[in-house]
């Protein structure tokens, strides 16, 4: 009796053979019937690559199972097809927005994102930043809990390019994107006048330039409408606002409501230090808006879903990280020093019931 090899069998070996055996660029090329030097463009980002290509062959790199050997692309090409991002905190809604459209920004031209949090710490932002370069990471984005600029004097002896986010400095000359602060303070604080708000007190943040630009904008809009900012009604979060947000925001509105006479509006640096703001002003049986408006920046997802939605300053941080993957990307594929760069996104005002009085 004869023994009958069934074909689905054959089909099974021929799967497992070909999964088994590393897909190389040559074997994608022969597939699509296209060259080597096209596949290799695309792994590379290349400019002249057409999108309907770059999706035809990534679709099939994807079906093919193919892994690229990148310490092989590394010893070629001198990069590590590697970006580095520093954040002052992973949990923060704003910088876990920013970190995803990056990704998303550079994952289609070959590169990876390598994400670590400085815990708002200038020293352990310092040791990421080194861990970073030993990585040899091919652009770095930053944004910074640094006092100094020091730690970017290193990346720039390292000669490797770097965005900064959110954060810069003055007298730096630096690639930056982020938002018009001082825009975000004449926004929020225009509103609540126009909301007939007349003794409006600002929670600040840190001494970073988000918080100086915020406070910049609150007084500049006081000082357009004849009013003059009062000291007693700009009180500070300390030297952390993002990760101190809710619990600052709490304490430093007591301090506002006990003073004579107690603020009617309230414009908060970012939005967990408007929860917390709110939660004092109705713990101290006061009324939002009617008693105390408030506006925060930040627009974070939960903003309409509070007790009393909040109104707040969208910082389109969808945007800011497209622009910012777009920056590192022309950054690495530039061939000569180009100049610093600013990318600057325009704020907008999300008004919800905690200040409308009108």
């Amino acid at each position: 009796m004869c023994a009958i090899k069934s074909s689905s069998g054959s089909r099974d070996d021929g799967r497992k053979a070909r999964k088994s055996t590393q897909v190389r660029l040559k074997d994608i090329a022969r597939d699509l019937g296209l060259s080597t030097v096209t596949i290799s463009k695309v792994l590379r980002g290349h400019s002249d690559i057409s999108d309907a290509t770059r999706k035809r062959v990534l679709k099939r790199m994807r079906e093919m199972h193919y892994q690229p050997n990148f310490a092989a692309r590394a010893l070629i090409t001198g990069r590590t097809w590697t970006i580095g991002l520093v954040v002052p905190d992973l949990l923060h809604p704003f910088f876990a927005q920013v970190a995803k459209a990056i990704s998303a920004g550079i994952r289609g031209h070959g590169y990876s994102l390598i994400i670590t949090s400085s815990e708002e710490d200038p020293e352990l932002e310092q040791e990421e930043i080194e861990q970073l370069l030993a990585r040899r990471v091919d652009v770095m984005l930053i944004a910074s809990a640094q006092w100094t600029v020091e730690s970017f004097r290193l990346i720039e002896d390292r000669r490797t390019p770097y965005v900064l986010i959110d954060r810069r400095f003055v007298g730096l000359s630096a690639n930056f994107v982020g938002v018009d602060d001082e825009a975000v303070g004449l926004l929020a604080t225009n509103h609540l006048i126009e909301q007939g708000c007349r003794r409006i007190a600002h929670i600040r943040g840190p001494e970073t330039s988000t918080a100086v630009g915020r406070l910049e904008g609150y007084k500049r809009s006081l000082g357009m409408h004849r009013e003059s900012p009062l000291m007693e009604n700009i009180v500070s979060i300390g030297l952390s606002g993002d990760d101190r947000g809710e619990p600052g925001g709490y304490t430093a509105t007591r301090k506002l409501l006990a003073s004579k006479p107690r603020p009617d509006g309230i414009f908060c640096f970012n939005d967990p230090i408007a929860l917390g703001a709110m939660r004092a002003i109705l713990d101290a049986g006061f009324r939002i808006p009617e008693d105390i408006a408030v506006v925060g920046c930040g627009n974070l997802s939960y903003s309409d879903f509070l007790r009393v939605p909040l109104t707040s300053i969208d910082q389109d941080s969808s945007a800011i990280g497209k622009h910012a993957a777009e920056l590192a990307l022309s950054l690495v594929n530039s061939k000569t020093l180009v100049r610093p760069r600013t990318e600057l996104v325009t704020p907008q005002l999300i008004v919800r019931a905690s200040s409308t009085r009108k």
